[in-house]
């Protein structure tokens, strides 16, 4: 029987023991989160173990609510002890989580607490956060220096004024070791043609960007504007939500358009075809300034109406969908590359159902010589598990070069969410370690280590140069 989570936790030969020393300090680019740019910027300090471990943290929300805990305890009005009471009481039952593991992480890289979290102990664990929370050096930036995090890249709609990575900026002038906070742009809002608010949307792009709206040639001039500002901020990735992807040419985009800005009912065929024409000239813009294109997608949202209405998107009551989205994929990256402009592409896929299908997409639209130009990018959301991982990373193997895979990001509102990095880099390694174990690789350690620091840091660093 092995020791609870020591050292050498998820590591289990010396091959593997050996690269996961070689990697485990490297820096952490963690490109794509859901961290608020305002924090980051105030340098934000937390009231307590319950702000830190808990805010907005909807994974720890969903084990809660499946163990029974009243919704009080969760997002309610009951006290952050009590918030805080009942998520240690709720772990000591998750074996086999991930969430065990994510938090014993947490609690022993940020506060040196290395015992089992229960219930019991949820008071003692609770006093001994809490006394170091509220040192001076404990805040937002002391968190990502002392994890070594080298980029972040927060998700941030064409509307906004990036008001705070302009701080970020000129903090970064005094202080080198702050990491690179660069924004990411996320147009859907400006996508959802059949959203409620869209109309409202529109008029603040418009404002935004100084010029009125009435075509779909004149939203790609305010987006165009947009773009090029987020540029000048630092942005080089965009990040789009595909719920699911759609490929339709059967409509006029400027027409679909025209009647949403009136507020007249569209037919699918003119959402889909406003949704592929935009998509379109959206790579292009991408391709022309070499940036990275994110396309999430598997996910069904929102699914409990009574729990949104009283608490929001983004509370934890989405999963994962099982629609079919292969051939719109195929014909929206089809038709970028036919004209030269498919920008270097990650893909998400929630389901695991569509795994093969992701490691073998990939594969079509390699080239350009740019090495693993088009990513499956990592396990994702409900995959973000220690098989989830395994699975992700073994399928790429079998289906492409995964000695090109950029690796992990945290996808997190959690400042408490870094020692995910060190979690998969474990289980990178002992991915890699099985194959010469077991006699399928050779056990040359200079080509092992370079493919490990390659996935763990170095490939992320090139591809979004």
């Amino acid at each position: 029987m092995k020791p609870f989570m020591d050292k050498n936790f998820l590591l289990h030969s010396d091959t593997a023991i050996a690269l996961f020393e070689h990697v485990k300090d490297l820096p952490i680019i963690d490109y794509h989160c859901h961290l608020i740019p305002q924090e980051i910027a105030e340098n934000k300090r937390f009231r307590n173990i319950t702000d830190l471990a808990l805010g907005g943290d909807h994974y720890k929300w969903r084990l809660m609510r499946a163990s029974g805990v009243d919704e009080k305890f969760i997002t309610g009005d009951g006290s952050d002890e009590e918030k805080f009471f009942h998520w240690c009481n709720t772990l000591e039952d998750c074996i086999g989580s991930p969430l065990y593991h994510w938090t014993h992480l947490e609690m022993r890289r940020y506060f040196n607490y290395d015992g089992p979290i229960t219930g019991a102990k949820a008071k003692e664990i609770y006093d001994h956060c809490n006394s170091i929370i509220c040192k001076d050096d404990f805040s937002a930036w002391s968190i990502l220096k002392k994890f070594n995090v080298e980029q972040i890249g927060t998700t941030d709609d064409p509307a906004d004024n990036l008001e705070y990575h302009a701080q970020m900026i000129e903090h970064r002038k005094n202080d080198a070791k702050l990491p690179v906070v660069y924004p990411t742009l996320r147009p859907s809002k400006a996508m959802n043609i059949e959203a409620g608010d869209f109309q409202a949307y529109i008029k603040q792009l418009a404002e935004v960007s100084k010029q009125p709206i009435n075509s779909f040639d004149d939203l790609q001039s305010a987006l165009s504007s947009r773009i090029d500002f987020f540029h000048s901020m630092g942005c080089r990735i965009s990040d789009h939500a595909l719920d699911p992807p759609v490929f339709d040419q059967s409509a006029c985009a400027n027409i679909a358009l025209q009647k949403a800005l009136k507020g007249e009912v569209l037919t699918q065929a003119e959402i889909d075809s406003y949704k592929t024409a935009l998509m379109l000239w959206l790579g292009e813009q991408y391709t022309s300034r070499n940036w990275v294109m994110q396309l999430h997608m598997g996910a069904q949202r929102n699914n409990n109406t009574r729990m949104i209405q009283k608490l929001g998107a983004d509370t934890g009551y989405d999963s994962m969908s099982d629609a079919s989205y292969s051939l719109p994929l195929a014909q929206i990256m089809n038709a970028l590359e036919m004209n030269g402009n498919l920008p270097k592409t990650v893909l998400y896929g929630l389901n695991p159902v569509s795994d093969m299908m992701l490691g073998t997409m990939i594969g079509n639209f390699q080239g350009g010589g740019v090495p693993g130009k088009i990513q499956w990018g990592s396990a994702w959301w409900f995959n973000d598990t220690k098989t989830g991982m395994q699975n992700h990373m073994i399928s790429l193997a079998n289906a492409g070069v995964l000695a090109q895979f950029i690796g992990m990001l945290t996808d997190s509102r959690s400042f408490m969410s870094y020692p995910r990095h060190e979690y998969f880099r474990r289980i990178m390694v002992q991915v890699l370690a099985d194959y010469v174990d077991n006699g399928e690789f050779p056990a040359d350690m200079d080509k092992l280590k370079q493919i490990a620091s390659g996935i763990a840091y170095k490939n992320a660093a090139a591809y979004m140069a």
